[in-house]
């Protein structure tokens, strides 16, 4: 299934949420047009290895704090292909609005950064040794999907099936719930092949950035309104 946009309504102007896509967008467009060598340099740099993070826990001189932990930021900016940016992009463009709108402005950047730590948290605790790197806003956006699967399960949600090719209007606890329970499945799968140096998805991540944004966002009080007064 492929959302294309929702139904829910909002109040303010997601200026953060524009901003998140403009600098996605313009660090994809910055490394694609790196020379080969450079661009591998620049994601093995920037992206997050979780074997450099396990070889810092354990004191190896040759991982520096800034390599170990920069790139748990980074690397949410980072994206492999045009249609990995694509996709990332058009879930935060869809679902991003209305969290932002309920958190306020700091708040949903502050959410947006944490969930993608916390994604990368379980990424790198269920693959220690891995040394490929990883990249992409996925884990973030689950966390922002995790949001918005709580506080507006039943907005309907435009989606594409590509059975047949054609859009249905579903409840967005279908959608969403979907996109959780297969990448739970996708993550257990990937589990049991025991071999963390394998390309593909980081299904855990994904998994622990929707459970992260889905804790955070019942734990943190909703913006404050803004009424107009008059006075007497």
């Amino acid at each position: 299934m492929f959302p294309v946009r929702d139904d829910a309504p909002r109040a303010t102007t997601p200026y953060i949420n524009y901003t998140l896509v403009f600098f996605n967008v313009a660090v994809f467009l910055f490394t694609y047009f790196l020379p080969a060598r450079q661009q591998n340099d620049f994601i093995l740099q920037f992206g997050l290895l979780p074997s450099n993070v396990t070889a810092f826990l354990h004191g190896e001189p040759r991982i520096s704090w800034i390599a170990a932990c920069l790139p748990f930021f980074t690397s949410m900016f980072l994206h492999a292909s045009w249609l990995h940016l694509g996709g990332n992009m058009m879930a935060l463009w869809i679902f991003g609005d209305n969290i932002e709108d309920y958190l306020g402005h700091f708040k949903y950047l502050l959410f947006y950064l944490l969930s993608g730590i916390g994604a990368d948290v379980l990424h790198v605790l269920l693959n220690q040794h891995s040394f490929l790197p990883t990249v992409g806003a996925s884990g973030a956006i689950a966390g922002v999907m995790g949001a918005f699967f709580l506080l507006f399960p039943t907005a309907r949600v435009l989606t594409i099936l590509p059975i047949g090719i054609f859009f249905i209007w579903l409840p967005a606890w279908v959608v969403l719930g979907y996109w959780f329970v297969s990448q739970f499945l996708g993550g257990a799968v990937t589990s049991m092949q025991h071999n963390q140096n394998v390309g593909g998805v980081a299904f855990w991540a994904h998994v622990g950035g929707f459970v992260a944004g889905a804790t955070m966002v019942k734990l943190w009080p909703p913006r404050v309104p803004r009424y107009s007064f008059i006075d007497q």
